[in-house]
C-alpha cells in the first residue's frame, strides 16, 4: 500500500463502506425509518450530523442503512457474475471449438449493449426487487467477466507448465484446479472490484428507478429520488447519497486499480 496510493485510498474507502454496511441498526445514532414530522429538514448538529430529511429521518442513519442494501445487492451481483463469468471463460479456453465459439458470440451481442441497460431490460421484465436486481445485475455483467476469463486462461493454458501437466496425464479438470484458477486470482480480483463498482451504480441506479431495493429498506437510489422533489428546499438532502454512490465507486474502482498494480502483469489482462 506505501507503493500503490490506488491501492491504499481504495482499500480505505472500501473499508468505510463495508464497515457501514455491516454496522447493525441498534448501533446506528437513530432508527433510519423513525419519523418525526417536527423535525424536518433540520440542520446538521451534534443529533443529526447530516441534518434530516423531509420525513424527519435522520440522514446519517438513513445512508448507512442504506449501504446494508445497496452492498449487499452489489454483492450478490458480483457473486452471480463471477461465478458464471469464470466457469464460461474457462469453458471457453478448454474447450475452444465448441463452449469457445457459443461464448464469444453470446458476450459479443451482450457486451454491444450497455450493461445497465440489460440489467433494466431483465428487471423491467422479472418484476422489482433487490434479489431480481442482483440477478439482473450479473447476469449483465458475467459477459465481461467469461471474456476476460477466457483471454487469460488461454494465455495461461498456452504455457509451458500447462503442457508438461498435460504430457503427465493430468486432464481438464485438474489442469482447471490447479494451474488455471490459481494463476487467475489475480486478475479475478480486479475483475470482481471492477465489477463490484458497475454493480452499486447499477443497483443505485434501478432503485432510483423503483426497479431495485423495495420499500420500507432504505438504499442509497431511492434516498436520491425521494430528495429530488426537495432540492429547492434542501439539496443537502441529496448531496449526502450520492456522496455515498460516488465514494463507494471511487473505492472499489481504485481498489481494483490497486490491486492490478500490485501484480503487475499477472492482472493487467483485467484492466483491458
Amino acid at each position: 500500500m506505501r507503493r500503490s496510493p490506488h491501492l491504499a485510498v481504495g482499500s480505505a474507502l472500501a473499508a468505510v463502506c463495508g464497515a457501514a454496511a455491516l454496522l447493525p441498526t441498534s448501533w446506528l445514532p437513530h432508527d433510519p425509518l423513525a419519523i418525526d414530522p417536527q423535525n424536518r429538514f433540520a440542520d446538521s448538529s451534534w443529533r443529526h450530523p447530516l441534518g434530516t430529511d423531509a420525513l424527519g429521518r435522520d440522514v446519517l442513519s438513513l445512508v448507512a442503512a442504506g449501504a446494508r442494501a445497496t452492498l449487499g445487492t452489489a454483492l450478490g451481483a458480483v457473486a452471480i457474475a463471477m461465478v458464471a463469468g469464470v466457469l464460461l471463460g474457462v469453458a471457453a479456453a478448454t474447450w475452444p471449438r465448441l463452449a469457445g465459439t457459443l461464448v464469444r458470440h453470446a458476450g459479443a451481442i451482450v457486451l454491444a449493449l450497455p450493461s445497465l441497460l440489460v440489467a433494466l431490460v431483465l428487471v423491467a421484465a422479472t418484476g422489482p426487487g433487490a434479489a431480481t436486481a442482483a440477478v439482473a445485475i450479473g447476469a449483465a455483467l458475467s459477459a465481461g467477466v467469461a471474456r476476460v476469463t477466457s483471454d487469460e486462461a488461454g494465455r495461461i493454458l498456452a504455457s509451458d507448465f500447462v503442457s508438461a501437466a498435460r504430457t503427465s496425464g493430468a486432464g481438464p479438470v485438474r489442469i482447471a484446479l490447479h494451474h488455471l484458477l490459481p494463476n487467475l486470482r489475480a486478475s479475478l480480483l480486479v475483475q470482481a472490484s471492477g465489477a463490484f463498482a458497475v454493480a452499486i451504480l447499477g443497483e443505485s441506479t434501478l432503485s432510483y428507478l423503483g426497479l431495485g431495493t423495495r420499500p420500507p429498506s432504505p438504499s442509497w437510489g431511492r434516498m436520491l429520488a425521494e430528495s429530488q422533489q426537495y432540492l429547492v428546499v434542501d439539496p443537502l438532502v441529496a448531496v449526502w447519497p450520492g456522496a455515498a454512490v460516488a465514494l463507494a465507486i471511487l473505492g472499489f474502482g481504485l481498489l481494483g486499480d490497486g490491486i492490478r498494480d500490485a501484480t503487475g502483469p499477472a492482472g493487467a489482462g483485467a484492466a483491458r
